[in-house]
């Protein structure tokens, strides 16, 4: 093929035949061409010389493919080589780019043709430019302004730069440079701006080209943020944006500035100038769209130009009050003009577009925070108020600033009146609720949760929450009036009733018990009401479903009135026999749900029974699931292990258990029977199916049920194990005769979910059984060979990932007294379980996952009797380890970076420290900066992070007192191992990272040294390194800052918690005193 011959640089590259394989490769050739073309130009892009061909392909190719493949590889080299290169060499590539964007952008008809190649030039030139700026090019500022003055389409490109170079030094510098340079930037841009200030001055003054001037007020956007105020404030900026505000040509792009300084919070020094903006603007705003327009019909029928309008408006006036709303509220002639602003973003909010809905919620939650807090705790005033009460009488409230907050909720009475009136509207779908109205108007069950609906409800959830707080009467009266319009069919729809329960269940706990109570009873009882009187299946399905929600949520009202707990439940089991899809399903999650909290009420003699509910269910208990599919009966199973669990008096339980297991142990016992007189009973699919089913409702019963599940167990135990054992023979001959594709077999499939399940039933029992240590002994030994000799066995293919998982259970549960039965463990799984999962990354993931979960308890309670392993045994440990977390699953890595840490930790501590060490240091040492450095396992950063501090620390430390280093291989004797390991990662990083120098190289490592102590700066210290190394970039490097996330997160739920209501019932871990 002719093209090979490109692949010879030593000489300028043959452009057409260059031009023909970029053709080839975007689709004119054949496949085969195609294929062809894409290995040339991946050798050509990753040849180190094919940069200095730059120049040569850009002057003689029209193909903007071909010019796009250029700057690709010379991006490439900017990217990663651009320091390393001579003088001359970077010289010349910035002046040949800035030579080609002037003379491209210098008449407006090549500049519109070649737009295109012009923005991609100028990325190269800002690329560049993070190198080069300020130190190497000190005049770049100057020298583009004085060529914006000499044409107005130069001038409109020099905008475009500028943009680009703010928004790489400003919005995506975290993570692609190190902190040091981004100060840098910073500092020079703040310095010159006065140059590009006039520039855009002038230009909106003088110029009449609408691309330039849309080009200048795209820039100025872009710079708004951070320039120094007095460019603002101080010069006729802002006048001239609000000028070109009512103009439709320029309308979002000035609306997009304003917003801008809308956002800026400094001082109190500019209060005036905000005031002013704000009441101009809201003049013009009125001439435009008047404040009775109806926002949602304008944004449904609007153009794409008007959409984005009412988007705008909406962030400036959220910006806005977010950063001023004090200037506003402060001085009475602009009361007016804050209440019509407040009314714009309610109407804005009832508009049908999810991210216009995002930015005005996200406001109000703010807003409505601020508000309550100040309700919540009035400063300085020595008096917590009791939530609840509608005014609270605060001592010191005639005088200072308890009549000022008074006197700020007064003034805020009416929009936030109108903000619940909002949030009951459009309340979004809880996570609870299973029952949804689809694209064609019908009533189905949701088939997929989605995420973004949660994180909205989340947010109003909490919203609705501090409105109710602020004023529980006008909640109350709201949503009882609409619940009114509901039932006399003023108002009735779907999804009005949808919105009403949903914004009625979310407030749950937010209210003083006997308005709760109050409000609760004329709800439940209206809903009742209304499922009786109207007709047709899909409304009684959306009715059920808004019921069952409700009560779900009020866990507290059930518990305090035994008659509405006795009705709700009966309701559901009434719902258990409706079909209609979701219902059953919602009917047993609710069910569950309430058990849980109110489960004593259950077992006691309530007044006016003849018996505890329990014993009247158990007596029912037949007919009650008669109705329901396998999944929802073990639900319900669940459940009522719940309220058994609850009863207190041992025999009364076991009575209750032995009733409830009565309908599988019946079954049990038939098949069982059978069995014994034929063997071949139990091969028959629908018995396999029958065994799978009480396996299930045994797993049930025990998760509720935990250490009184104990005498069912011991019924079943030894017949399940001799059927675990004969399906498994069974499996292994299935699979012997019938090759690799018999494991896929449906019967292979339902007899090896049978094993699993026995595996999870028991595995379930010892995990939930409490303070029974003997248990342990008593279940481990007679499983010793069904299973465990049972699974080493097997083929690979008819192992069971569950025997894994089940003894990391057991261990995790006994601790230390397993420790005689590591060693067997250790022979039945570990060699071929190793086998299983070292020959790729991708075979038995589950496996996987398990495998390393047992080596982790084990190192964790049972840590002697690893030490027992020969040398050669607790290598494949460390290989393994070390494989796990090279592993780019995210589980499995951390699984063993964990496993790694609790194996440092232990032989740190143990009399074999020094051969461990020497033996794996620098192995662990230059796998952990493997992954460290690999952008696939950013994840586990916090635990590459914490495995190098242990490294360092003990080098440091007294517990090594022999060399690491080997002195056979090593002539120089080292003064110790802290000097021998600092040169050794010096060498191990020079060697890997050719694109930093060993200056660089060597103050990172002496700073690992230095820092070791904090973990804080140790992390800092890495992460500018991955910054530096080149290794991250231009990627998402949130995961690099996932601890300090996941700590802000753990601080919100504590500040949550303190709130009433605002975490529900059903998420706080209580026991619920519900004697």
């Amino acid at each position: 093929m002719a093209a090979e011959k490109l692949r010879d640089l030593s000489q300028p590259i043959d452009v057409p035949l260059l031009d023909a394989t970029v053709a080839a490769f975007y689709g004119t050739g054949s496949k085969e061409e195609r294929s062809a073309a894409d290995h040339i130009l991946r050798d050509l892009q990753s040849n180190p010389d094919m940069w200095l061909q730059v120049v040569h392909i850009l002057s003689n190719t029209e193909n903007l493919n071909t010019k796009f493949f250029a700057l690709q590889v010379l991006e490439g080299v900017i990217k990663y080589r651009w320091n390393a290169l001579p003088t001359e060499q970077r010289d010349g590539m910035k002046n040949y780019i800035s030579e080609v964007i002037v003379t491209l952008s210098s008449d407006d008809v090549s500049f519109r043709r070649e737009r295109l190649y012009v923005n991609k030039l100028n990325i190269i030139l800002v690329q560049i430019l993070k190198h080069e700026w300020p130190v190497r090019w000190r005049s770049f500022i100057p020298d583009l302004v004085a060529a914006a003055k000499t044409s107005e389409t130069i001038c409109e490109n020099c905008m475009a730069i500028l943009k680009l170079l703010s928004e790489e030094v400003f919005d995506f510098s975290r993570g692609e440079m190190t902190q040091q340079k981004i100060k840098e930037l910073k500092q020079s841009l703040n310095s010159e701006f006065m140059l590009i200030h006039e520039l855009c001055t002038y230009v909106l003054a003088a110029s009449q080209r609408p691309e330039l001037i849309r080009a200048t007020l795209a820039t100025l956007h872009a710079f708004l943020s951070w320039i120094p105020l007095g460019y603002i404030f101080e010069s006729p900026l802002l006048e001239t944006l609000l000028n070109f505000f009512p103009g439709p040509a320029y309308r979002n792009l000035s609306l997009q500035c304003l917003t801008e300084v809308a956002a800026l919070k400094f001082g109190d020094f500019y209060d005036v100038q905000y005031a002013k903006m704000y009441t101009i603007f809201l003049g013009q705003l009125q001439a435009i769209v008047p404040l009775t327009t109806n926002f949602v019909e304008a944004y449904a029928n609007g153009s794409s130009e008007e959409q984005a309008f009412i988007q705008n408006l909406a962030l400036f006036f959220t910006s806005f009050f977010k950063n001023h709303i004090r200037i506003l509220e402060s001085s009475p002639e602009n009361i007016n003009a804050l209440l019509m602003g407040l009314e714009y973003l309610i109407n804005i909010s009832y508009v049908d577009d999810t991210e216009v809905f995002k930015v005005c919620l996200d406001y109000w939650n703010s807003l409505v925070l601020e508000l309550f807090e100040a309700h919540l705790n009035p400063d300085h005033l020595g008096s917590v108020i009791t939530t609840g009460m509608q005014t609270p009488m605060i001592p010191g409230m005639v005088d200072g600033l308890g009549s000022q907050l008074l006197q700020r909720r007064q003034l805020y009475a009416g929009p936030m009146s109108k903000l619940r009136l909002l949030m009951i509207c459009r309340m979004a779908k809880p996570e609870e609720v299973l029952i949804v109205e689809d694209e064609n108007g019908n009533i189905v069950r949701e088939t997929m949760r989605d995420n973004d609906v949660l994180v909205q409800y989340k947010i109003m959830r909490e919203t609705l929450i501090y409105l109710a707080h602020l004023d529980h009467e006008d909640t109350e009266k709201q949503m009882l009036s609409k619940l009114c319009k509901q039932l006399n069919g003023e108002d009735w729809t779907w999804n009005n009733l949808n919105t009403l329960c949903w914004a009625i269940g979310s407030i749950s706990g937010s209210m003083m018990e006997d308005q709760e109570n109050r409000f609760l009873v004329m709800v439940i009882r209206d809903l009742l009401n209304l499922c009786e009187i109207t007709k047709g299946k899909d409304n009684k399905a959306v009715i059920a479903s808004n019921i069952m929600y409700v009560v779900g949520q009020y866990p507290r009202f059930l518990r305090a009135h035994w008659k509405f707990l006795k009705t709700v439940v009966n309701k559901l089991f009434e719902f258990m026999h409706e079909t209609h899809p979701g219902v059953q399903d919602m009917a047993c999650d609710t069910f569950l749900k309430i058990v849980q909290k109110c489960k004593r009420k259950f077992v006691v003699m309530q007044i006016g029974e003849n018996e505890p509910f329990v014993s009247e269910l158990l007596t029912t208990l037949p007919t009650t699931i008669v109705d329901l599919e396998s999944h929802q009966i073990h639900s319900f199973y669940e459940s009522v292990g719940h309220m058994i669990q609850a009863e207190s008096e041992p025999s009364k339980r076991d009575e209750y258990l032995q009733r409830l297991m009565q309908l599988p142990n019946q079954k049990w016992a038939e098949i069982i029977g059978q069995a014994r007189q034929s063997v071949d009973y139990l091969k028959d699919q629908d018995v396999i199916r029958a065994v799978l089913h009480i396996l299930q409702t045994n797993t049930s019963a025990a998760t509720s049920l935990g250490t009184y599940f104990l005498p069912q167990i011991t019924i079943l135990f030894l017949d399940v194990l001799n059927v675990y054992r004969m399906y498994s023979e069974l499996i292994s001959t299935t699979i012997a005769q019938g090759g690799p594709y018999a494991s896929r077999s449906s019967m292979v499939k339902l007899l090896r979910s049978v094993k699993r399940e026995t595996l999870k039933l028991v595995e379930t029992f010892l995990d939930k059984a409490e303070d029974q240590p003997h248990i342990g002994k008593q279940f481990v030994s007679p499983m010793m060979d069904p299973i465990l000799g049972d699974y080493a066995r097997n083929v690979p293919d008819a192992r069971e990932s569950e025997v894994l998982s089940l003894f990391a259970t057991i261990i995790n549960k006994y601790k230390g007294t397993m420790i005689e039965d590591v060693p067997k463990i250790f022979e039945a799984v570990f060699q071929c379980t190793l086998e299983m999962i070292t020959k790729n990354f991708e075979d038995y993931p589950e496996h996987r996952l398990k495998f390393f979960s047992l080596l982790r308890a084990i190192a964790t309670h049972c840590f002697s009797a690893l030490i027992r392993l020969s040398s050669e045994q607790l290598k494949l440990v460390m290989d393994s380890i070390i494989w796990a977390f090279r592993h780019t699953e995210r589980n499995i890595a951390e699984t063993g970076l964990n496993l790694l840490l609790e194996m440092l930790k232990n032989f740190q501590a143990s009399e074999f420290s020094n051969q461990f060490y020497r033996t794996y240091f620098l192995t662990i040492e230059q796998e952990i900066f493997a992954v460290l450095t690999d952008t696939f396992h950013k994840p586990g950063f916090k635990l590459h992070v914490l495995v190098l501090q242990h490294l360092i620390c003990l080098v440091e430390s007294v517990f090594l007192t022999e060399p690491l280093w080997d002195a056979a291989t090593v002539p120089y004797p080292y003064p110790n191992n802290s000097v021998f390991v600092r040169e050794y990662t010096i060498k191990l990083l020079s060697s890997s990272f050719p694109n930093m120098t060993p200056v660089e190289v060597t103050q990172f490592v002496n700073g690992l040294f230095e820092s070791r102590l904090d973990l804080a700066s140790f992390k800092n210290h890495i992460r500018d390194f991955l910054v530096q190394s080149k290794e991250f970039s231009a990627q998402d490097n949130k995961d690099l800052y996932a601890e300090e996330a996941a700590a802000q997160r753990e601080r919100e739920r504590q500040r949550m918690l303190s709130i009433p209501g605002l975490i529900a019932p059903n998420e706080i871990k209580d026991e619920m005193v519900d004697s």
